[in-house]
This record gives C-alpha cells, structure tokens and sequence, in this order.
C-alpha cells in the first residue's frame, strides 16, 4: 500500500461550521490543506469526510499519519 505524502508538521486549526460536511484530504498532494481538491485522482487515496456536530475549532491532521483521521492525534512529532 502506497503511503501519503506528508503535507505538514503541525496540525491545520479550522473552525467549522455545525452541520457541514468537510473533505479531508488523505492523500497530501492537495494544495487547499486539509481538505481535498481533487489531486489523489488515480492512487488509491479517497477523502475522508468530516460532519461537524457544532460549530467550533478543529485541529485537522496535516502529516497524514494519524491514527484518528481527520484529526491530528499527534503523530507528526514522531516524524
């Protein structure tokens, strides 16, 4: 299985809105971090969505080895 590429080394704070979905990008070649633009096109990466239960500040993982997708659990200081 192919491994993504590290977008970054601290996690991306979002505030988001209750209700909404969000598309997280698992593959970190998207150029709108974290969400996903489209660019895992042909690898065998898919967004991962993420529904908002309220709205508040999020801390999305940008490192792409978290072990609780989307959100950061820490692991980019392992890097």
């Amino acid at each position: 299985m192919s491994k993504p590429e590290i977008a970054g080394r601290e996690p991306l704070a979002v505030t988001v809105e209750e209700g909404k979905t969000y598309f997280w990008c698992a593959c970190g070649k998207s150029e709108n971090q974290p969400f996903c633009d489209g660019k895992h096109k042909g690898t065998a990466f898919t967004p991962l969505p993420y529904k908002a239960e309220k709205s508040r500040k999020v801390f999305f993982c940008a490192c792409k080895q978290t072990g609780n997708a989307p959100m950061c659990d820490g692991s980019h200081s392992k890097l």
